[in-house]
């Protein structure tokens, strides 16, 4: 082979090597008779990277008891009584099962790094290892709003993963992602980085997601998402497909979120988030156009809550915030997830705009307040409970009823304590002030949005 043309081949197998060489090798053809060499040409494999990194991905199998309710006839003790039914002691339980994965990040520990929806309900939790050791796990704790998990094995010999940098992340940076798809054991797929900062998908409430073309399927959660350096980079966590398959669009969570989340879980067994006390939406085109602005990118500041750290540094309604801690805010999710992921008591530095000048402030993130208030206080209908809300703006849980005093008229409408008003005719509920101003302008009938246990309910008002 001529140089000139020795070189274009070893520049192509560069270049395409790792997507289709490899997925060949991997397919099973490695066991046959392929020379390691071609016209004196090394051929790309992945196996050096990958040989360190599969022993620190674990298969991870859980059981759970489920409740089965009984049939609603069987709970009316006049139809007991009449067919002569024994009284039950609770309902029936099921075991069920689940498969997922996880990721060795700490071997003297035996920490590992998981989703909440893999462990999140589990009564057991088992974890397989790559030498076939089967281990009983502990959970130390979960975080719903990032869907990242803890669990901790006692056992020697493991090996563990290198945490990478998924802000260095670029698209179409090759990765690799290993996990348990289908329980079948430990797969290897790869591809690339399709895209970055993933938003507004709906699965959790901090989305920030790399998305990755490398199949993803059902016990692939938990998995590792691996660059070519055999660090971890990334959760993965959910896929895009209505049959629940692969069809290329898989995400995971960054590994920078998940270390955020991780150390937190460990310290305290829970995230402790803390507010800034504002309210924000994106800055459109058309917005910034009203406001003169020459960005075309940030959160703007909607309402302030007062007294909350963001009003004590200044912070005002209209500023467009453009930089958390160095990092650009292209909209009101990367401000939500700033805050989500500090801790009570992180400081983070905002630069915003105000009347086309930029200026700088540290605020210092709070604990989350709550205000109560009597239900009469906000409208007659409720009188006789007790509410509870938080002073985040950014939180859209509801109102809380700590209290309902029995034969009161919040009672007798068919509240109860422990309920949460989620929305009034329709519309969402997510302060005090939202509930006031629905019940000032609704006079006639109420339509009451509750969640009361796991149940969402509505209660008419006449």
């Amino acid at each position: 082979m001529k140089p000139g043309n020795r070189h274009c081949f070893k520049r192509l197998l560069g270049l395409l090597g790792v997507g289709l060489l490899w997925g060949t090798l991997s397919a099973g053809l490695a066991g046959s008779a392929l020379p390691a060499t071609l016209n004196g040409q090394s051929l790309p494999s992945l196996a050096d990277i990958l040989e360190p990194v599969i022993p620190a991905v674990v298969n991870i199998a859980t059981s759970t008891r489920i409740q089965i309710p009984e049939h609603p006839l069987l709970s009316d003790p006049f139809f007991r009584q009449f067919f002569n039914f024994p009284e039950q002691q609770g309902g029936r339980e099921r075991e069920q099962k689940s498969l997922g994965s996880g990721v060795l990040v700490d071997a003297k520990k035996g920490i590992i790094l998981t989703n909440q929806h893999v462990v999140g309900k589990a009564d057991q939790i088992q974890v397989t290892l790559r030498d076939g050791r089967s281990i009983q796990a502990k959970l130390v704790g979960v975080d719903t709003g990032t869907d990242i998990a803890v669990i901790q094995v006692q056992a020697k010999n493991l090996q563990d993963l290198p945490l990478g940098d998924s802000d260095h992340l670029r698209v179409g940076d090759f990765v690799v992602a290993i996990g348990n798809p289908f329980g079948l054991g430990q797969t290897v797929t790869s591809g690339i980085v399709s895209a970055l900062g993933r938003k507004g998908l709906g699965i959790k409430g901090y989305e920030d997601f790399i998305q990755t073309d490398a199949s993803i399927n059902p016990g692939n959660s938990g998995g590792a998402l691996v660059n070519l350096r055999g660090e971890l980079i990334g959760v993965n966590t959910a896929i895009l497909a209505r049959g629940g398959g692969n069809v290329g669009i898989g995400f995971a969570i960054p590994v920078n979120m998940a270390r955020r989340i991780m150390d937190q879980l460990i310290q305290y067994g829970e995230v402790r988030r803390g507010v800034l006390g504002i309210q924000s939406q994106d800055l459109t085109a058309e917005l910034a156009e009203a406001f003169a602005l020459s960005i075309r990118e940030g959160a703007v500041v909607v309402a302030v809550v007062p007294g909350s750290p963001a009003e004590k540094v200044g912070v005002q309604r209209g500023d467009v915030i453009v930089k958390a801690n160095g990092h650009p805010i292209h909209g009101r999710a990367d401000l939500h997830n700033t805050v989500g992921l500090s801790r009570t008591g992180e400081e983070i530095e905002l630069e915003f705009m105000r009347a086309g000048d930029f200026k700088k402030v540290s605020v210092v993130i709070a604990e989350p307040g709550r205000a109560r208030v009597a239900g009469e206080q906000i409208d007659g209908r409720l009188q006789g409970a007790l509410l509870e809300s938080s002073v985040d703006t950014e939180k859209t849980e509801g109102i809380h009823l700590l209290e309902v005093e029995p034969d009161s008229v919040a009672w007798r409408i068919g509240l109860r304590a422990d309920d949460w008003i989620l929305a009034v005719n329709r519309r969402g509920v997510a302060s005090f002030t939202d509930l006031k101003s629905l019940l000032r302008r609704i006079k006639n009938k109420l339509l009451i949005n509750i969640r009361r246990g796991n149940e969402n309910l509505f209660i008419l008002v006449r």
